[in-house]
């Protein structure tokens, strides 16, 4: 008979696939689909690995994956909030950390206590690592969205202020990585995958055109 401890391992191993049926706001690269949340994190796990030499400082690459594995878990609970929806935004927090005490609670209690302290890093955002790993979080979907013409940017109405002021850790997190942030927007922009937020003009002529109530 397998031990308690393989069982609540088992347990959490097969609860974890739940992950790729929670799908994302980004488009696969070929447009073909939706990704899912399971494949972001294989994606970011990855790019820590070849874009490691770009983190401020040296960092433990097996911790950054780990930050970056285990972040997204939560979704499995919580679901994917889009990162510009508001009104979901607002009760993120709550139901995602409902999430992770219920997951990592399937484990083992010292594998429980290190994959919460791992998500609890990850969420606060102080140390190099966390903000390494939070700069990667955030310039894939970037990339996605420009070899995609914008989709996810063009059907919600997103404006490039707000992308801007989204991939703001990357500033912080991975800093040589900020000028190819800069040159995406740019280059979306000039595409047409992105537009620029209406100018105080724009939008004084557009409350003039408004229907009077």
């Amino acid at each position: 008979m397998p031990s308690t401890r393989l069982v609540q391992q088992m347990q959490f191993v097969i609860e974890i696939d739940k992950l790729k049926q929670v799908l994302r706001q980004t488009l696969l690269t070929d447009g073909s689909r939706r990704e899912n949340s399971a494949e972001h994190s294989w994606h970011i796990a990855l790019m820590a690995i070849v874009l490691t030499e770009y983190a401020p400082a040296p960092l433990d690459l097996l911790h950054v994956i780990k930050l970056l594995l285990l972040h997204d878990l939560v979704e499995i609970d919580a679901g994917d909030t889009f990162c510009y929806d508001n009104k979901g935004n607002q009760s993120k927090v709550d139901r995602e950390t409902q999430a992770a005490d219920r997951l990592f609670g399937l484990l083992p209690l010292d594998q429980s206590s290190e994959f919460r302290a791992l998500w609890d890093e990850f969420e606060a955002q102080e140390t190099p690592a966390a903000k390494f790993a939070a700069a990667l979080d955030r310039l894939q979907p970037i990339l996605n969205n420009q070899q995609t013409g914008g989709y996810s940017w063009k059907l919600h109405g997103i404006t490039s202020d707000r992308v801007l002021q989204r991939m703001a850790p990357v500033q912080t997190g991975a800093p040589e990585l900020w000028s190819v942030v800069q040159q995406v927007i740019e280059d979306c922009i000039a595409a047409g995958y992105l537009k620029e937020p209406a100018s105080e003009e724009e939008v004084a002529i557009g409350n003039l055109d408004s229907p009077v109530a």
